[in-house]
């Protein structure tokens, strides 16, 4: 039986990869926090706090040079 721990990361690693296919097989070449995270059902928050889970994802996968957001446009693409 996974632990919780596993199971998190399990689930981390799950909505990591769905953020990857969505920028992969988009037909935009990047895309916004909001439409990330209203694509894969995960922009809903605390009040107020919309869009944090996709955020901490995308920070995460930047973390590791996976994504990047363009400062500009605030947009962001694969690297």
């Amino acid at each position: 039986m996974p632990t919780p721990y596993h199971l998190a990361q399990s689930a981390i690693s799950d909505l990591k990869a769905a953020i990857y296919s969505l920028l992969a097989n988009s037909s935009k070449t990047s895309l916004k926090n909001a439409e990330i995270g209203r694509s894969l059902g995960i922009y809903s928050g605390h009040e107020g706090h919309e869009g944090h889970i996709s955020r901490t994802l995308l920070a995460m996968m930047e973390k590791e040079g996976v994504v990047e957001q363009d400062e500009e446009t605030k947009e962001w693409s694969l690297t």
